[in-house]
């Protein structure tokens, strides 16, 4: 089989690449059942993102340094820390969201299936499709719901079978059933939570690799948290998410590895300090520093 390159534009008659169409055909073994083994969450389990000595620069200011970690194929990683460390930085180097802001640049590399994401031949454009990202607040367009989850298709010229991609993105958001009937209806009329997975279903409708969720849950209420918690569990069968969060019982529950950044001690810097699955990060951290935060010692 050819092999397929992951940051090449996407044809209207080929818009979910082969790989990501075979990745399910042989299910990986459950998280449970590795648990149960002894076996390492990751193992066997291919490496979406190779994170190599990245810093990240804002003008003459690091606010990330040297930071080196693998990101795994359907699992939930969870990126926790204080305030300030370089969380929000990091999640938004991996699909160049911060191209836009004044000053910005990236040493190192971000390698994505083996590519760098920063590579000069890099389509941005193509990045962010197979890197799809939900921000903290909820921002759905001042379009009706189906229009906002048709948005990306149409502006990608996947305009085949819309109507039924629209219905899949909505179905996998766990939103279908609660707003078929008033798909035509402004997307501001629904609640926070709604919102919030309207903004998932938007991210899906063009079929990523990979969910970037910058503290997805953090302006919505206990019932909406619990929601979305449900709907990563579902989703990462089908794709690998990265989740920002400052909630370390929501990083608990929802993420099967961890990484923990933190200033470093002598250049108030974000670093990464450890990372690890997510049961060792909570009950057995090499760093102390890993072992204050998460028993809020400090943070």
């Amino acid at each position: 089989m050819t092999a397929v390159d992951p940051l090449r534009l996407a044809t209207t008659e080929d818009p979910v690449p082969p790989r990501v169409r075979l990745r399910t055909e042989q299910p990986a073994p459950t998280i449970a059942s590795r648990r149960s083994s002894g076996a390492r969450i990751h193992e066997a389990r291919p490496t979406v993102f190779d994170i190599r000595d990245m810093s990240v620069y804002y003008g003459p200011n690091r606010a990330l340094m040297g930071t080196s970690f693998r990101i795994y194929r359907n699992l939930v990683t969870a990126v926790i820390g204080p305030s300030g460390c370089g969380k929000s930085t990091f999640i938004r180097t991996l699909n160049r969201m911060n191209d836009s802001i004044p000053g910005f640049r990236v040493t190192g590399q971000v390698l994505y299936h083996g590519h760098d994401v920063y590579g000069s031949a890099v389509n941005r454009v193509e990045v962010r499709r197979r890197i799809g990202m939900v921000f903290q607040k909820p921002n759905p367009f001042p379009k009706s719901i189906y229009d906002n989850v048709a948005w990306a298709p149409r502006n990608l010229g996947l305009r085949k079978d819309l109507d039924l991609r629209v219905e899949r993105a909505l179905q996998r958001a766990a939103l279908w059933d609660e707003v078929k009937d008033r798909l035509r209806v402004s997307a501001l009329s629904l609640s926070g939570g709604q919102q919030q997975r309207l903004c998932i279903a938007r991210a899906i409708a063009v079929e990523p690799d990979v969910l970037l969720l910058d503290e997805p849950a953090s302006a919505l209420d206990p019932v909406s948290t619990a929601a979305i918690e449900d709907l990563m569990h579902s989703l990462k069968a089908r794709y690998t998410i990265v989740i920002v969060t400052h909630n370390m019982q929501q990083a608990a529950r929802v993420a099967d590895r961890t990484a923990f950044f933190s200033l470093d001690r002598a250049e108030r810097v974000g670093t990464l300090i450890e990372e690890d699955d997510t049961d060792t990060i909570f009950r057995n951290p090499r760093d102390t520093r890993t072992r204050d935060y998460v028993t809020g010692q400090f943070g």
